[in-house]
């Protein structure tokens, strides 16, 4: 088994993916297998925080009292470089097709990757 990047969901500054050795599909969410061909362990990667804006959803609302105070807020899907999709935040003037780029923060008492436009 490959050995795992500290990533955002571990309180680390990274956003991983897994790409699988026998078949090449690349998924986002970690799992023990392969979701394509069955393939044993994929390999942890290291996203490079790129990608562009898929959709794009302005809360206006707060869902919990712990996200109150960041109303409103821009709930994105990005379609990262590596060839996943990913939900995160997102400055709240993006748009659908923006060129993005990853940073990383706090948002109800967690670190949370947060897009910007890539300039």
């Amino acid at each position: 088994m490959s050995e795992r990047i500290v990533d955002w969901t571990r309180g680390g500054e990274a956003i991983t993916y897994q790409a699988c050795g026998a078949c090449g599909h690349v998924q986002y969410f970690h799992r023990a297998f392969c979701a394509v061909c069955g393939e044993s362990n994929p390999r942890d990667q290291r996203a490079s925080g790129k990608g562009t804006v898929y959709a794009t959803s302005l809360v206006c609302r707060a869902a919990t009292p712990e996200t109150r105070a960041h109303v409103p807020y821009n709930i994105l899907l990005v379609d990262c470089a590596e060839g996943f999709r990913m939900m995160a935040h997102g400055e709240n003037d993006l748009a659908i097709g923006d060129s993005v780029v990853a940073g990383f923060k706090p948002f109800a008492g967690k670190l949370v990757p947060f897009f910007t436009k890539e300039t």
